[in-house]
């Protein structure tokens, strides 16, 4: 099996401060310049919650509070601007913040927090778009139950 035919694994964070939701622009390759979620690969031994809290923190210079799984995501291979010929599964999870303030680092040019709407018009891709909306369903649905 070639490199090109391997399935990485890699996981994302919603991360919400209030009614706003935290974006990152990304700062490399695949898909340099464009906003997203923060998130990465999956490191060799690491536990997937271990590696969204990493990300987060590494991204955006911030601390969160997973909680929950929020859906998994497939990034099939594709000739989109020759940027990405790989396979990944994304976990995506739902975080809510608890300290500091957005700072860029790692594989981010900038991060902030932007209202829903800001955030889903920035945004690049329809399924980031998708993950946000179920996001935000999912922690309507958490407030209303007693």
């Amino acid at each position: 099996m070639g490199e090109s035919e391997t399935i990485k694994i890699g996981v994302g964070a919603v991360v919400f401060r209030g009614d706003d939701v935290l974006i990152i622009k990304r700062a490399k390759p695949p898909f340099e310049g464009h906003w997203s979620i923060p998130g990465g690969g999956l490191e060799h031994g690491e536990a997937v919650k271990d590696a969204v809290l990493r990300e987060v923190r590494e991204e955006a210079s911030l601390e969160v509070r997973i909680l929950g799984l929020l859906d998994v995501f497939d990034g099939l291979p594709s000739d989109r601007d020759g940027d990405f010929n790989q396979h990944v599964v994304m976990i995506d999870y739902i975080c809510d913040w608890i300290a500091g303030e957005p700072v860029a680092g790692d594989d981010a040019a900038e991060a902030e927090f932007v209202t829903i709407e800001t955030a889903l018009a920035r945004l690049s891709w329809d399924t980031t778009r998708q993950a946000i909306k179920q996001a935000l369903a999912l922690r309507e649905a958490f407030r209303k139950t007693p």
